[in-house]
C-alpha cells in the first residue's frame, strides 16, 4: 500500500512539472510573437521617419495675394506628406527673373518644380533643361504645351473666356457696352481667355466691347487703364477683368468711386469673396484656385515617384455671384 502511494505522489509531481513546463513554453512563445510584431512595426515606423523629405519648387508669375492663398494650401498639404517647399516669384511679372529662379532650382536639385510661366515660349527651354536633369516639371494656371512638362494643372482658358461672356450676357440681358482689362500680352492663356470672350459675344449676343487694354502685370498701369476707360466711355454698362491684377485694381476703383456698374472679375480667393460680400463685385469666374495648392503638391509627389498622371489636370470653371456669398476659399466646387 505504501508503495502505491509513493508511486502516485511521484506521478503527480511529474504531471505538475510537465504542466509548468508547457505553460512556461507557451508564455515564451507568446512573448516572442508580440516582440516580433512590435519589432516589425518599429522598423517600418523608423523607415518612414528616416526617409529623406522631398523638396519641391513652386514658381509664380509675380508676388500677389492670390498666390499667397495657394501657397498656404500647398504648405498645409506638404507638411502632412514629408515635403519641403521652395516658393519664389518675381516682384512683378518678369520672364527673365522666372528663368533665373528655374536655373537656381535646377542647381539645387529639387525633386520637382511647378511653374506658372509668364512667357511660355521663353520658359520652354528651361523647363526642358530641368526635365533633362531628371527634375519633373508641371505647369499651372498657364500651360507650356510645346515643352516637355509632365502635366498642366488648371483649366481651359478659352472656355474660361466663354464663361466670362456667358455670365456677362446673362447679367446684361444680352445687350449693353463693356470695357475689358487684361494682363500681359506674352501670356498665351490670357489671349485664349480674351478670344473665348470675344468669340462668344460676337456669336451669341448684342453686347459691344468698347475697349480692351493690357496692364502688363502692373497695378499702376491697370489703375491708369481702368480710370481712362471709365472717363472715355462714361456710358459703359459693365467691366470685365480677365486677370488677377485688374481684378484687384477694379475693386479698389469701384470702392473709391462708388460705382454701381456691373463688375466681373477673375479668381476665387479670400479677397474676391470679401468684395462680393461688400458689393464691389457682381460676380467672379473661378478656376477653383482654392484646390490648386493641394493638387500641385500631390501631382509633384506622383511624378517625382515616376507614377503616371493625366497630362491635363482639369480644375474646372465655376461662376460665383453675390448670391453665393456663403462660398469661402476652402469650399469645394
Amino acid at each position: 500500500m505504501m508503495e502505491v502511494r509513493q508511486a502516485s505522489r511521484a506521478l503527480s509531481r511529474v504531471l505538475v512539472i510537465s504542466l509548468l513546463f508547457l505553460l512556461a513554453l507557451n508564455g515564451c512563445m507568446g512573448i516572442g510573437k508580440v516582440s516580433l510584431a512590435e519589432t516589425a512595426a518599429d522598423v517600418a515606423s523608423s523607415s518612414v521617419a528616416q526617409a529623406p523629405p522631398k523638396k519641391f519648387g513652386i514658381i509664380y508669375p509675380m508676388t500677389y495675394a492670390t498666390y499667397e492663398s495657394i501657397t498656404q494650401d500647398a504648405k498645409a498639404t506638404a507638411e502632412s506628406r514629408n515635403v519641403t517647399l521652395l516658393v519664389n516669384a518675381p516682384d512683378e511679372a518678369n520672364t527673365e527673373q522666372q528663368i533665373r529662379i528655374m536655373e537656381m532650382m535646377i542647381k539645387q536639385k529639387v525633386d520637382g518644380i511647378a511653374i506658372s510661366p509668364v512667357d511660355t515660349q521663353a520658359l520652354t527651354p528651361v523647363i526642358d533643361k530641368a526635365q533633362a536633369a531628371g527634375i519633373p516639371v508641371i505647369t499651372f494656371e498657364w500651360d507650356a504645351p510645346d515643352s516637355n512638362r509632365v502635366a498642366y494643372v488648371g483649366a481651359d482658358n478659352y472656355a474660361t473666356g466663354r464663361q466670362f461672356a456667358m455670365t456677362i450676357s446673362d447679367l446684361l440681358d444680352n445687350k449693353g457696352m463693356i470695357i475689358v482689362e487684361t494682363g500681359m500680352q506674352e501670356m498665351i492663356g490670357l489671349h485664349q481667355r480674351l478670344e473665348g470672350l470675344l468669340d462668344y459675344l460676337n456669336e451669341e449676343s448684342s453686347i459691344e466691347v468698347l475697349d480692351v487694354r493690357y496692364n502688363q502685370g502692373s497695378e499702376d498701369r491697370a489703375m491708369s487703364d481702368i480710370e481712362s476707360m471709365i472717363d472715355e466711355h462714361p456710358h459703359f454698362s459693365a467691366m470685365v477683368s480677365l486677370d488677377i491684377v485688374s481684378a484687384a485694381v477694379s475693386t479698389l476703383i469701384w470702392k473709391a468711386k462708388g460705382l454701381d456698374r456691373i463688375s466681373l472679375s477673375m479668381g476665387n480667393n479670400p479677397s474676391s469673396i470679401e468684395t462680393l460680400q461688400n458689393g464691389q463685385l457682381t460676380a467672379v469666374i473661378s478656376q477653383n484656385e482654392q484646390e490648386w495648392g493641394r493638387t500641385i503638391v500631390e501631382t509633384l509627389l506622383r511624378v517625382s515617384d515616376h507614377r503616371q498622371v493625366p497630362e491635363f489636370m482639369d480644375m474646372g470653371i465655376r461662376e460665383i455671384r453675390q448670391t453665393d456669398v456663403q462660398t469661402v476659399w476652402a469650399s469645394a466646387p
